[in-house]
């Protein structure tokens, strides 16, 4: 193929234009590498990453930590946890105090305050809503000129253009109402919700269990929108537009969290008619896809494959940042915005990152605002000190970075199966034998080991941070541990093998001579997994016992718990509020899971135990409180139905600028809090990634040396065209 004229002029060198423009295009303060558009380089936008998709966002249904992510965001409880206080407290949000409880003896009368509340049977909790708060914008409360709600009888033409709630032409508000409450707390009665706390309200809730059958009678009978506003549920009235009481079979302080829960979040009866219409449920368009709330944000885009967005309620009604908090608050800045009205940021852009490395190469090219600290990036971040302090990299603190850590009120433990024949019951040699595991097994050494040593070995159930935990010598395990200069120290293997010998397994062995021989059950798998399980073996070969580790499923392992299979197993427990009893019902007898079903997967059952529980969890905190505790937790040390566990403690390093910023395990609706400098975000961004041209230049200057021979050969083969040309040769 002969070529074109023009292709004959062009240069060699001109090819070089391209990259040259290219490297043009990148001198603005925009980095070439960034993954938002130009226009948000300044903008007051918070940007992070999510792991796992959401699988529900229906506030009756979802229970989950990256459910609760955007939920609390979106939804308002009456109530939520102070953002700064310590330890954790409850305080207003839509009401307008802390509920007033009135406790009733049998026969229905009120008791004084103060009265034992053991001397109740029933109580009462009233709260009032707060004025004037209003729904975000929504399409289901947009009506037409004659008042008439206009999206709620949806035909096919007005469905042909909708394919996502923002394609609603026309968007309106109403004033939150006491009766949204009561609405709400009739959908966690209904079969069509399947609520995950049915069970809890069907015990407590007066009138729930009976509004539970009626509304499954009334499904049944129709397959359209169930309207909850004229079934009875006589534990629930709102006697005004602004009051909510609630009417429990018993006395149960506990639900006093549960009212910071977005089970217990405002749902307007209007949006559960918008969004019962088939048409709309077909595309997808539904309360679990779309929440509508009172809460400082909507949820705007929800791509749970690609990203989420949050971005401000404009009709939010404006809440003050919290004046005071721990004493330590106001020197770390904390306190700077008190009284000023939240939120402040904007908008929230949430990508799908289902690796940590990629979460964290962005975190330090500045396109996150803020990263846990993994093990993979834990040794470039964190120096641990002898003491077991934290402290940053003098790269990271370069960076104007800092490191925030709090041990998380959860517990990782590993439990013994009671009813078992070996390692279960209650005799002295059961018990010997059982603490005996518990010295061997040095959680601090598997702290160090598998946790970075990010982690408190287990003194006892409850978590720092939990009403009843006692610190230092106080909370020692004295059947596992000694006090030496200001610290419990583990007891030594000679202990252990003395508790064997009590036990009756001198050595490991049995008075025949039969090696002890144990079975640990555990759902762990994969390269990590089997170098705990080699450790674990090594823990129990100290006192001489052969550790058969059985992996299994999830599915499978919760069968064999169930069905109290398991000898020695590991699991854990994260609080769903902060209050002493949601740690030690893990003992309580009647919630045994054998033979209850319950969460006590040890079975243990101790009828002293379940006694002191009993009266412990209908008390305030109080000093009859903590010695009630202290003499439950005495009797799990001596019983030891747990042999090791240890509390979490979670690690994040945030950019310098980032504001408000404070660990909080049980406040979930913290973005509200947290403030942006975007100016000195961007100045950075454009430091981190900021193009080096140095090496570009002289790759483009070798490359164009290496051109230099082809560009002589093009010019002589112009030439010669162009003498043949002038010629008249062909």
């Amino acid at each position: 193929m002969a070529e074109s004229a023009a292709m004959r002029r062009q240069s060699p060198l001109r090819l070089l234009l391209p990259a040259l423009l290219f490297m043009l295009a990148g001198c603005g303060e925009v980095p070439l590498n960034s993954p938002y558009p130009a226009a948000e380089r300044t903008a007051n936008t918070l940007y992070a990453a999510f792991a796992a998709r959401p699988k529900h966002l229906d506030p009756a249904i979802a229970y989950s930590s990256n459910e609760y992510v955007f939920l609390h965001q979106v939804y308002e409880p009456p109530l939520q946890y102070h953002y700064l206080r310590r330890p954790y407290t409850l305080v207003p949000l839509t009401a307008t105090a802390l509920p007033t409880v009135t406790l009733l003896d049998a026969g229905g009368r009120a008791l004084p305050p103060g009265t034992d509340p053991a001397r109740a049977v029933t109580s009462v909790y009233e709260l009032r809503i707060r004025p004037g708060i209003r729904y975000a914008p929504h399409p289901a409360f947009a009506r037409d000129a004659q008042g008439r709600l206009r999206y709620h009888r949806l035909d096919a033409a007005t469905l042909a253009d909708i394919d996502a709630l923002g394609d609603f032409p026309a968007q309106d508000s109403r004033e939150l109402t006491a009766a949204d409450f009561a609405y709400q707390i009739k959908r966690l009665a209904s079969p069509r919700v399947q609520s995950p706390i049915r069970s809890l309200l069907r015990t407590h809730l007066a009138g729930f269990g009976e509004l539970a059958e009626a509304l499954a009678e009334a499904s049944s009978d129709t397959d359209g929108w169930l309207d909850l506003r004229p079934f009875e549920l006589s534990g629930v009235q709102t006697p005004d537009r602004y009051t909510l009481r609630i009417h429990l079979n018993d006395v149960y302080p506990q639900f006093e969290y549960w009212l910071a829960m977005p089970f217990f979040a405002p749902l307007p009866w209007e949006a559960d008619r918008f969004y019962s219409q088939p048409g709309l449920i077909e595309k997808n368009i539904t309360l679990d896809w779309y929440p509508v709330g009172t809460g400082p944000y909507m949820l705007t885009v929800n791509d749970p494959n690609r990203r989420m967005v949050l971005e401000r309620n404009p009709l939010f009604r404006g809440e003050p940042y919290p004046s005071d908090g721990e004493p330590t608050d106001a020197a770390a800045g904390l306190l700077a915005d008190a009284g000023k009205s939240m939120p402040f940021i904007d908008r929230a852009v949430f990508s799908l990152e289902r690796e940590s490395i990629p979460v964290w190469t962005k975190f330090l090219q500045g396109y996150y605002d803020r990263s846990p600290v993994g093990q993979d990036s834990f040794d470039q971040v964190v120096n641990l000190g002898a003491g077991g302090e934290l402290a940053l990299t003098d790269a990271m603190r370069e960076r104007g970075m800092r490191l925030s850590s709090s041990v998380a009120t959860s517990v990782y433990y590993t439990g013994f199966n009671m009813l078992d024949d070996t390692v279960g019951g209650y005799s002295a040699e059961r018990r010997a034998l059982r603490q005996a595991i518990a010295i061997a097994i040095d959680q601090e050494e598997s702290i160090a080991i598998f946790q970075n040593g990010l982690g408190v070995a287990m003194q006892g159930p409850l978590p720092p941070g939990i009403f009843g935990y006692r610190d230092g010598h106080v909370g020692m395990n004295r059947q596992v541990y000694r006090w030496v200069d200001g610290q419990p120290q583990r007891l030594g293997i000679d202990r252990a093998r003395a508790l064997m010998r009590a036990a009756g397994y001198p050595n490991g062995r049995s008075a025949a001579g039969a090696p002890l021989v144990l079975y640990f059950d555990t759902m762990a798998s994969g390269p990590d997994a089997k170098s705990y399980l080699d450790w674990l073996r090594k823990q129990f070969a100290k006192l001489g016992v052969q550790l058969v580790v059985r992996s299994t499923d999830y599915n499978r392992f919760q069968d064999k718990m169930r069905r109290g299979l398991a000898q020695i197993y590991q699991w854990g427990w994260n609080a769903d509020y902060p209050d002493p009893e949601n740690f030690l019902f893990l003992f309580y007898g009647p919630h045994g899971k054998v033979k209850h079903g319950g969460e006590n997967a040890s079975n243990y059952h101790n009828a002293e135990f379940d006694r002191l529980f009993e009266r412990m969890r209908i008390l305030p905190n109080n000093a009859e409180r903590q010695r009630l505790i202290d003499r439950m937790v005495a009797l799990i040390h001596r019983d030891a139905p747990w042999a090791a566990g240890f509390h979490p403690q979670q690690v994040v390093l945030d950019h310098g600028w980032n504001g408000n910023l404070k660990p909080n395990d049980m406040a979930n609706n913290t973005l509200k809090y947290q403030r942006l400098d975007p100016q000195l975000r961007a100045q950075q961004r454009w430091a981190w990634n900021r193009p080096q041209w140095t090496p570009v230049l002289i790759a483009l200057g070798l490359l164009a040396l290496a051109c230099v021979p082809g560009w002589r050969l093009w010019r002589r083969r112009q030439r010669a065209g162009a003498l043949a040309a002038g010629s008249g040769r062909p």
